[in-house]
């Protein structure tokens, strides 16, 4: 039985299929596949409005794809393969290339970053009068810089630690492996921030030794690594929308200030968080 799908439904279904990663010739071909049992190929170029010279090459793509099966007569002929099977196929197969083209893309990225760490270093041999001081807004960035310190961080670290987060300090496993490198930890919590799943995150941290306390409104967010280097995040108070800008900073004598703010604030909270009572 023959069906022409409408054509306010085929121009939907049309669009969709692209979104899914089939080109206009290949969604529109197998539009008109899916609406009769099979077609010739020079037929199926009329139906679908494919030029003649394509319609070979917009073939052998759907039946790769997965989308059309040949049906082998006195002449080869062409039929849709059902939707059901076809489809979460073809988004199988295209997750697993995706997948290995991002894992080949992070194993070159690795490489990559070595050398252009090298040269980078080199380039900034002449340090500027504020090399020490950056400015960071993308969020991507703030995290990936977050990362790298707390991952470098020898002896110390601190953090004043409250919504939204780059990074969430307490679904961050490299602060626990700070902890193991024998690396001081102190977090200082905004009060009412924390939901179910942190308090039981919580509970591991402190069972690590890292020191929590809980206190009022924090006045920034800061995160400080052995008293020296560090990232203060302010919120931008032009927009609505809560949008952390980060200063990231190398600088002994601005560390030494954040630190005594931190210590300030620390002496200001409530009791250290014990194992077994990290409820707020």
């Amino acid at each position: 039985m023959n069906k022409e799908l409408p054509d306010v439904e085929f121009q939907r279904f049309w669009r969709r299929l692209q979104q899914l990663g089939l080109n206009a010739y290949e969604a529109r071909s197998y539009l008109v596949l899916v609406g009769h049992p099979r077609f010739k190929a020079l037929e199926l170029a009329a139906r679908a409005h494919v030029p003649r010279q394509k319609i070979y090459e917009v073939l052998d793509s759907l039946v790769e794809k997965g989308f059309a099966q040949v049906v082998q007569e006195k002449t080869k002929l062409f039929s849709a393969v059902e939707p059901s099977l076809a489809i979460p196929s073809y988004l199988g197969r295209r997750a697993q290339t995706l997948q290995q083209e991002l894992t080949d893309q992070s194993r070159m990225a690795g490489g990559l970053v070595e050398d252009l760490m090298t040269a980078y270093s080199e380039g900034q041999g002449g340090r500027g009068t504020l090399d020490y001081l950056r400015i960071v807004g993308e969020q991507s960035q703030i995290a990936a810089q977050y990362r790298k310190m707390l991952g470098d961080v020898q002896h110390e670290y601190m953090e004043f630690s409250r919504p939204p987060y780059a990074v969430d300090p307490l679904d961050e496993q490299l602060v626990k492996q700070a902890r193991v490198r024998g690396v001081n930890c102190r977090l200082l919590l905004e009060a009412g921030t924390l939901d179910e799943m942190h308090r039981q995150r919580l509970e591991d941290y402190v069972a690590v030794g890292v020191q929590v306390r809980q206190v009022g409104p924090l006045p920034m967010k800061l995160a400080l690594f052995d008293n020296t280097r560090g990232m203060i995040a302010l919120l931008d108070p032009v927009i609505t929308k809560p949008t952390w800008t980060s200063v990231v900073f190398d600088h002994i004598g601005l560390g030494e200030a954040m630190k005594g703010l931190f210590e300030d604030y620390w002496r200001k909270a409530d009791g250290e968080i014990s194992a077994g009572h990290a409820s707020f």
